[in-house]
């Protein structure tokens, strides 16, 4: 374990090195990105000006929502970038993922190492404003099980969206090309979990509630940090099942993915 720890590590500071060789181009990235992000959100502020709130919510709980859902996708896309299906069906198309299969570490390691895009930290810091300006928006109430889940909720949801990353890259393995309809879980999810799910249609509540549990690590722990009831009946538990729900989600790729490797036939590339 901690010899794949140290080769991961080691991969990242490698990758970090190529990406700082043209510093410009990283830092025009890095702000370009932060700039795109918050244009979403001050467009998101104008509709609140003209209607008030959204189902029953303002700007600073939207925001709250929106920070959350920004922080741990920019993380989870720095973190997981290896597996983005775009990357990884290159791998696969150009047979260097055969190369990756004969190293004595795990693959994932490998191609989790290979690739930590540094620029997400744009999209991170953007989110973590919303997020922190949310707390000046909103009269929340802090406890210390509040101030300690907080990071936790983070967490379940980099591992969940982490966790589609890894079965979209999976499903690349016999498609060759990445699979399009991945993107409407993966940054459509975030869409999604960046609005109350009361706002949603019944079926799409339940679909994302009970097949696709992005409304557990969304929607339900952001009602316990503020204080907010459910209009949708559930009771008090369910903000607590975002770990349980990403640990879930991340055994169920990680099983897909070591059936697709124990699949695999190269490309001959």
């Amino acid at each position: 374990m901690l010899r794949n720890l140290g080769m991961y590590f080691r991969l990242v500071g490698c990758d970090l090195r190529s990406q700082m060789t043209f510093r410009l181009s990283f830092w025009i990235d890095l702000f370009s990105t932060m700039a795109v992000n918050a244009s979403m959100f001050a467009s998101l502020y104008l509709v609140l000006e003209r209607f008030g709130n959204i189902g029953g919510w303002g700007l600073g709980e939207l925001a709250f929502l929106y920070g959350l859902a920004e922080t741990s996708f920019g993380l989870m896309d720095m973190i997981f970038s290896g597996f983005d299906y775009d990357y990884f069906s290159t791998l696969v198309r150009e047979g260097r993922l055969d190369q990756i299969l004969l190293r004595p570490v795990p693959p994932a390691v490998q191609v989790m190492g290979h690739r930590f895009v540094l620029r997400r930290v744009g999209r991170i810091l953007q989110g973590a404003a919303v997020l922190i300006l949310s707390f000046f928006l909103v009269d929340m109430f802090w406890t210390p099980l509040k101030v300690a889940f907080l990071p936790v909720v983070l967490a379940s949801q980099v591992v969940a969206m982490g966790a589609l990353f890894i079965a979209g890259s999976t499903l690349t393995i016999w498609t060759i090309q990445r699979v399009e309809a991945i993107n409407i879980l993966t940054y459509g999810g975030v869409e999604l979990m960046s609005y109350p799910a009361s706002i949603y249609p019944r079926a799409l509540r339940a679909i994302f509630t009970y097949i696709l549990p992005f409304f557990f690590l969304s929607y339900y722990p952001a009602l316990f940090f503020l204080d907010k009831t459910d209009p949708l009946g559930l009771p008090v538990w369910p903000p607590f099942l975002a770990p349980m729900v990403a640990g879930g989600m991340l055994w169920l790729a990680l099983r897909f993915w070591k059936f697709g490797l124990k699949h695999y036939q190269s490309t001959g590339s």
